[in-house]
């Protein structure tokens, strides 16, 4: 995720994607948690177009599924971000491919409220950092006329685990308060937490969720795969601020025009689109990837994979609105498709 500038603008052309008939078999896959229930989907999809192929599924996480794909412990290796250039520079057989657009929200548990609050970068860097400590603060009031904010603690509740999610919000905050944040914190994927007043632990965005409904008071950051749960929990999200100035909830307009910003991805896919000058776009934004490694063990397995994964980013199979709705994802911008599609053709 290391290039921030636009990609060469391509046709808008509609995809098409040829899809390989597999040969008969298991196509095993690993790695994120926000992706596993996408590959749930796929493999019942896939295997009811192809019955007499399986994909295996498994829940670990991006850094795990990364590791397996490159060293072949299994096929495809799911993750929430691509591998950096320095990286695709060491293990040259890595492809990053892909797959769908998803996004962060920031869900936030105040009673009384249930209206979306505006919260903007700044804002929310400050209240990671502990300079911005209760809801009725002038800046958050600021944000948000009309709204009768209640005088209560704001409890910050992040990761605690070596996480994804932690990479693209500290990414956000940094690129949002570069001389603030991104000066004196910065991003990863495991970061020294600002001591904040009454700050939270957790591992994992399904725990995230049940302790920020716990927490009243509560804001945190969570993968859009889990909105649906969070509703369910009573949460609210926001709308955030984006480079324009503008609000915007993370719609699937929103998270499309976000990445429309770039037609395509660059050649190895290394492409952040946090916080672009995107019209309408919603700032918390990414790419889910498969990770392969493009030397497979024998031609019929090298098959087997590129057809699972074609199948994955056709927009008439895999990459339609009836699977990505479920975990409120989006499609690829038919540029992204075509680049993916170019990097599956080379698994061998």
């Amino acid at each position: 995720m290391e290039s921030r500038s636009a990609a060469t603008t391509a046709t808008t052309k509609p995809l098409k994607i040829r899809v390989e008939m597999p040969p008969n078999g298991i196509v095993t896959e690993t790695g994120s948690a926000a992706l596993f229930p996408l590959f749930n989907l796929w493999s019942a999809g896939f295997n009811a177009k192809y019955p007499k192929v399986a994909i295996e599924t498994a829940r670990t996480d991006s850094g795990t599924g990364i590791s397996s794909a490159l060293s072949g412990a299994v096929d495809i290796g799911a993750s929430d971000i691509s591998l950096s250039t320095a990286q695709l520079v060491t293990t040259p057989a890595a492809l990053n491919i892909p797959l769908v657009i998803s996004a962060q929200f920031v869900a936030y548990d105040l009673p009384g409220i249930t209206t979306h609050l505006t919260l903007s970068g700044s804002v929310l860097s400050e209240i990671y950092q502990g300079k911005i400590t209760n809801w009725r603060d002038p800046a958050v009031v600021a944000l948000n006329s009309g709204v009768t904010l209640p005088n209560l603690p704001i409890v910050a509740l992040h990761r605690f685990d070596d996480s994804i999610d932690t990479l693209l919000w500290t990414t956000y905050l940094s690129d949002t308060d570069p001389s603030g944040w991104g000066r004196s914190v910065g991003y990863n994927s495991a970061i020294s937490w600002p001591m904040t007043p009454g700050a939270l632990g957790e591992t994992g965005s399904s725990n995230i969720v049940t302790a920020c409904k716990a927490t009243p008071g509560c804001i945190a950051y969570v993968d859009i795969a889990y909105l649906t749960q969070a509703l369910q929990a009573g949460l609210m999200y926001a709308a955030l601020l984006n480079a324009r100035g503008k609000a915007e909830l993370p719609t699937p307009a929103a998270i499309s025009a976000e990445a429309a910003g770039f037609k395509r991805p660059l050649a190895n896919g290394t492409q952040s689109l946090i916080y672009t000058d995107a019209v309408g776009g919603y700032p918390i934004v990414h790419y889910e990837y498969a990770m392969v490694n493009s030397n497979q063990s024998n031609s019929m397995n090298a098959k087997a994979i590129r057809s699972v994964l074609e199948w994955a980013v056709n927009p008439n199979a895999g990459n339609s609105a009836s699977y990505l709705d479920q975990i409120h994802a989006v499609s690829l911008p038919p540029g992204v498709g075509r680049e993916s599609y170019r990097q599956i053709l080379k698994i061998h």
